[in-house]
């Protein structure tokens, strides 16, 4: 690598790797989502990867990875396995965070110094995509700090995007077969970044002529990516119903910074000379028009799947990438060595970022350690070793976590005050205290999520954050209403033993006061446990796709089998089979005789989707093998 670009570099690595060490140090983090996060890496590492893999653990069971994208889990586990399980699931995880912080400032560098042919010219960009936090779901905060992991890695690969369109953009080349790959990435990691590299191909594809074959071939290159991921993807629209749309946040809006951001892109709209300048320079204005059009046509309609505010990350990392070429100018530098007033130029961009960002708070400059608490040192102050333990000596069943997590902070639940510093470190109790959960987790997808959230479990976008209702409602109903008769109701569908509450909301616990089936037992504070008189059995898994359950039925009836409904159950009783259906609370009901006591065996194994997705995905691996052989001379 030449002086020009080594040296610019190791200037954006120095920065990175103090700041990383600061924030996030050697240990896993615990701040917001990152616990659930790391669970989600357990889970492929202990259950395998594919995407309808049952989780019994969370939310009376989902299939949770075919609708969460389930990218940045499978490259934690990468990383698990190529370390040949020397480094530990959580340190596993750990490494992938340290490498989603780093990755969008190096990607962005390289794709930019390749462009603007100096290393200097890309440092102000690759800097600010570095370090670019507020109101960006792949930023420092929403990325790194509350655990967004997967939004951050797909922003990164944008750039490795272009940077590999680069040749096939300024040069008379084919299509690099790499460029299907990474479209085929940002689907997995996280598909809002889709359309990103979606503009980003097609605008590479008309750039230059001959632009009707180009297209065409760019066209293919897509559809070749679409069937690589067939195997997550083509499930996940088929069964689409059993998830629920997570249409929560803020409109997408612009900063102060974005506003400058938007001035010099312009410029650079302006200034930009050859294809891959010029593919750069328009790519915001396109991403614009895109989440515009999510914004205030594709959600009214009611598809919430992919937010504008996600979505618009996307016009965000285009913007920064552009306005790099409005500051740092095209012309390619001196073969001669690096000229001073590129450093100057350089060096003075990296001060107005970081005044611009000091005063608007749009970047992360520098870290305060409390801000970013390890896993170790909120288990120490929350004391959840003695609650992992309490909840082992606690009777069958599930625990129902009236909180969706635990503040790091005292202050009022609900209102203005929702937001305070929190940990869903309650995500990991599986793991520790042996117990199925209910609650306990971020903002989930699944129905019976929205049963807590919403009190129903039926269609329709989940609209409020869970960390919203903590301490206000459960179920649909303000706490402080919430009688013992229906909360019992509830718990009983849910498989419900123990009940976890916070000593915040004592005064609000009306359904579990002089409640005949639930009891309140020794728990560390700040917690508060509540455990059924009697335990609760829940199907008990014989091996990886068989379960077991006892149900009774006085007369013929639909039971529930107090698991997540979903269509690749198949329930049977000595080798018959038995009709299945989705109850009213989201569960899986079986019909029964009215024979008393029955064995019921649960299978849960894929279907024509999921099979079909597979061959699919194997089909566009044959194909794409078939593209990278070397054309016959």
């Amino acid at each position: 690598m030449a002086r020009d670009r080594l040296f610019p570099l190791a200037l954006l690595a120095s920065f990175g790797l103090a700041f990383g060490a600061a924030a996030l140090g050697i240990a896993p983090l615990a701040f917001d989502d990152h616990p659930g996060q790391l669970y989600r890496l357990w889970h492929v590492v202990t259950r395998g990867p594919a995407p309808w893999a049952w989780n019994p653990d969370w939310w009376a069971g989902y299939p949770e990875l075919q609708f969460y994208p389930p990218g940045a889990a499978y490259a934690g586990a990468l990383v698990h396995l190529a370390s040949f399980t020397t480094l530990s699931v959580s340190a596993s995880y750990h490494a992938l965070v340290w490498i989603a912080y780093l990755a969008p400032g190096l990607t962005a560098f390289l794709a930019l110094a390749r462009i603007l042919g100096s290393g200097w010219r890309a440092l102000p960009g690759a800097f600010l995509a570095l370090t670019v936090s507020g109101g960006a779901a792949s930023g420092v905060e929403g990325g790194v700090h509350i655990g967004m992991v997967g939004a951050r890695l797909a922003w990164a690969l944008v750039p490795l995007l272009l940077l590999v369109l680069v040749p096939w953009l300024e040069e008379d080349r084919r299509l690099p077969r790499s460029a299907v790959l990474l479209a085929a990435a940002i689907v997995l990691v996280h598909p809002a970044m889709l359309p990103a590299a979606v503009m980003l191909i097609v605008l590479a594809a008309v750039g230059r002529p001959p632009r009707t074959r180009r297209l065409a071939t760019a066209l293919a290159a897509l559809v070749l990516a679409a069937a690589l991921t067939a195997f997550w993807t083509w499930p996940l629209l088929l069964r689409l119903e059993h998830a629920r749309a997570l249409a929560w946040g803020e409109p997408p809006g612009i900063s102060r910074l974005g506003w400058l951001l938007v001035i010099l892109a312009l410029l650079g709209l302006w200034r930009a000379r050859g294809p891959a300048a010029r593919v750069v320079a328009r790519l915001p204005w396109a991403m614009l028009v895109v989440t515009l059009l999510d914004r205030v046509a594709l959600e009214p309609l009611g598809a919430r799947f992919l937010p504008a505010n996600r979505v618009a990350d996307g016009a965000l990392i285009a913007l920064i990438l552009a306005a790099a070429l409005g500051w740092s100018g095209l012309r390619r530098a001196s073969s001669n060595g690096t000229p001073r007033r590129e450093i100057l130029v350089s060096l003075a961009g990296m001060l107005l970022l970081v005044v611009v960002g000091l005063r608007s708070g749009a970047l992360s400059l520098w870290p305060r350690a409390a801000d970013w608490p390890s896993l170790s040192v909120v288990e120490r102050g929350l004391r959840l070793g003695d609650l992992w333990a309490a909840l082992r000596e606690a009777p069958p069943g599930r625990v129902l976590f009236m909180r969706s997590g635990v503040p790091l902070v005292y202050g009022p639940p609900g209102g203005t005050a929702w937001y305070r510093p929190h940990t869903h470190v309650t995500a990991l109790a599986p793991l520790f205290s042996g117990h199925a959960i209910v609650g306990g987790t971020f903002t989930h997808p699944s129905p019976i999520a929205a049963l807590i959230y919403r009190g129903d479990a039926g269609p329709g976008p989940i609209r409020r954050l869970a960390e919203q209702l903590d301490g206000v409602s459960l179920f649909g109903r303000p706490l402080e209403s919430l009688d013992a008769e229906t909360f019992n109701g509830y718990a009983a569908a849910l498989g419900v033993g123990v009940v976890v509450a916070l000593d915040e909301d004592a005064s609000r616990l009306r359904a579990l006061d002089d409640n005949r089936d639930f009891t309140r037992r020794p728990a560390p504070s700040p917690f508060l446990i509540f455990s059924r008189r009697d335990g609760v059995e829940l199907p008990r898994a014989i091996d990886g796709d068989r379960w077991t359950l006892a149900l009774t039925a006085t007369r013929d009836a639909w039971v529930s089998a107090r698991t997540t409904y979903y269509p690749l159950w198949h329930a049977s009783a000595q080798g018959v089979p038995l009709p299945t259906r989705r109850g009213r609370l989201g569960d899986l009901e079986v019909r029964l005789s009215g024979d008393g006591p029955r064995a019921v065996d649960l299978v849960y194994r894929p279907g024509v989707a999921e099979i079909s997705g597979i061959v699919i995905s194997v089909l566009g691996g044959v194909v794409w093998l078939a593209a990278c052989r070397p054309r016959a001379a």
